[in-house]
C-alpha cells in the first residue's frame, strides 16, 4: 500500500484526546487518518481547509451521531501533523478551538 501522506501526532494534543474516546469512535479516527494516509485527495467531508486560517485544517469524524474534529497541518508537503481534537457540540466550530489549534501550529514551527 503506497502512502500519499504521513500522519503523526504533534505532543499530547491528539492522543489525550484520542484515549478519552470510545472505542467506535477510536476506530472510526484510525480509519479517517488511514483515509488520509492513503487517498491522494480525500474528501472534504473528511478533510478540511479551515477558511480565514493560513494552513490549518480539520479532519471530521463522525460516529453514531457524535462530531469529532482534529486540527492538523501540513509540514515539508505530506507530513499531516495532528494537533488539538474536541468534540463538536454546535453548528459552528468554537473559535477558542482554532485558536488553540493556531498556537499549537506556531508552537510547532518555533520548535523545528
Amino acid at each position: 500500500m503506497n502512502l500519499v501522506r504521513q500522519v503523526v501526532a504533534y505532543k499530547n494534543y491528539f492522543l489525550d484526546f484520542y484515549t478519552e474516546q470510545t472505542d467506535n469512535a477510536q476506530a472510526k479516527i484510525e480509519w479517517t487518518l488511514n483515509l488520509i494516509r492513503v487517498t491522494r485527495h480525500v474528501p472534504e467531508k473528511y478533510f478540511k481547509h479551515i477558511e480565514g486560517t493560513k494552513g490549518l485544517y480539520e479532519i471530521r469524524v463522525e460516529v453514531c451521531g457524535n462530531i469529532y474534529r482534529i486540527f492538523s497541518f501540513f509540514d515539508k508537503g505530506n507530513l499531516v501533523v495532528l494537533g488539538n481534537a474536541f468534540q463538536k457540540k454546535t453548528q459552528k466550530t468554537p473559535k477558542r478551538e482554532i485558536e488553540r489549534a493556531l498556537k499549537i501550529m506556531e508552537e510547532y514551527s518555533n520548535e523545528k
